[in-house]
């Protein structure tokens, strides 16, 4: 009779325990094993799951999981955007939000931001920032208004024998390769009976001689690409090449160029947006830039 009792017992535990296993569900894992299980994913998947429950939110905000995704420099890079008292109220996370939004910095005409998905940083120069061999005769050169850019308006050249733009920015970027380019593209856009085309009436002189793109670093690293510009229509990427940053804590002056100087010829019909340096791991399509 006890060893029936015995094996009775038993399997009643059994069985509760059972019962009690298929009551489980992700509320009842520790916050501590999901905010493990999170360092694993990217940013938006981690915004996306912490919506699930309570426990998966509060393990969302676990200063460690953020600390990895963030530049190894971020405390410059929030240093930028915020006064000192602000950024000491800032948990990693919101640090990481802020930063994932574009900052502008030089006046409004150069921003960074990080790449959401790797933590990579991305800086943009405007055409504003940028110094244009006859800019200030509008005979030659105009800046026109965009809603296809990052910034409010593009350098757009009507007609010109001598085209010559140069730009710098200093900055202190992440150690790592980093890929420059500028966005350009031949034409621009007007209205015409109600609809947006990209006009082309200007656009000539550039399939006689390449365009020289150049780039150097402080520390003497020299890039030099020789392109046509044969695309009409649609914006375009043109990469200079890739340099090298050593020292996340040094600032890096990057120096740029593009240059059309054969006088042979009158070339039109140009813009230009910016000038782009992005990871070089980022730099397989621009296109997916923010």
């Amino acid at each position: 009779m006890g060893a029936n009792t015995s094996s009775l017992t038993s399997t009643t535990d059994t069985l509760d325990k059972s019962e009690h296993s298929s009551n489980l569900n992700l509320g009842d894992i520790p916050e501590n094993c999901i905010a493990q299980i999170l360092s694993y994913f990217n940013p938006p998947d981690i915004c996306k799951l912490a919506t699930i429950n309570r426990t998966f939110r509060a393990a969302s905000s676990a200063d460690f999981i953020w600390v990895s995704k963030l530049p190894s420099n971020y405390h410059y890079l929030v240093a930028k955007l915020l006064v000192d008292d602000d950024m000491k109220r800032l948990c990693e996370k919101e640090m990481f939000a802020k930063l994932s939004r574009p900052v502008c910095f030089d006046g409004g005409n150069k921003e960074f931001w990080v790449d959401k998905m790797t933590g990579g940083v991305c800086v943009s120069v405007s055409s504003k920032s940028l110094m244009i061999t006859g800019i200030d005769d509008r005979r030659y050169w105009n800046h026109i208004p965009s809603d296809e850019s990052r910034f409010p308006t593009v350098a757009y050249l009507k007609q010109i024998w001598w085209v010559e733009v140069d730009g710098d920015v200093e900055f202190r970027f992440p150690a790592g390769a980093y890929t420059l380019a500028f966005k350009l593209r031949l034409g621009k856009v007007i209205k015409r009976n109600g609809r947006r085309i990209c006009s082309t009436e200007d656009v000539h002189g550039w399939g006689v001689k390449p365009v020289e793109l150049k780039a150097t670093t402080g520390c003497g690293q020299h890039i030099v690409s020789k392109q046509f510009l044969e695309t009409t229509g649609d914006w375009e990427y043109h990469r200079v090449g890739e340099f090298i940053v050593n020292d996340s804590n040094t600032p890096t002056k990057v120096k740029f160029s593009l240059i059309q100087i054969d006088c042979t010829h009158t070339k039109g019909g140009l813009s230009i947006d910016s000038v782009v340096i992005c990871p070089t791991n980022l730099a397989q399509d621009f296109k997916t830039l923010p």
